[in-house]
């Protein structure tokens, strides 16, 4: 889903707003949030125009991020019996 955030002010305040749009729909969700910002350039209240998507067939299984300590994210070994990347573990090196 794509959405479209602004704030329409309205007697000194910003209301918020907000328009859903489908995944594949970018091109007519950046055109409308193009419109907006013709709006604000025509003294109307609109401020704080930004795109959010969050595409479900983009966005990475959860936990990859914290990769286990024993992961090695070279892509090539000159030897792959010798282990890469630094070590872990709460001992000290002195």
């Amino acid at each position: 889903m794509i959405v479209v955030f602004w704030l329409e002010s309205r007697e000194g305040a910003g209301e918020p707003r907000a328009r859903s749009f489908p995944s594949d729909a970018l091109s007519e969700a950046l055109k409308f949030a193009e419109g907006l910002r013709g709006r604000r350039r025509a003294g109307d209240g609109i401020s704080h125009v930004a795109i959010q998507s969050e595409l479900l067939e983009s966005v990475g299984h959860a936990g990859v991020s914290d990769p286990s300590p024993d992961y090695a994210h070279y892509k090539r070994r000159i030897d792959p019996a010798i282990p890469l990347g630094r070590p872990s573990g709460g001992g000290s090196d002195s």
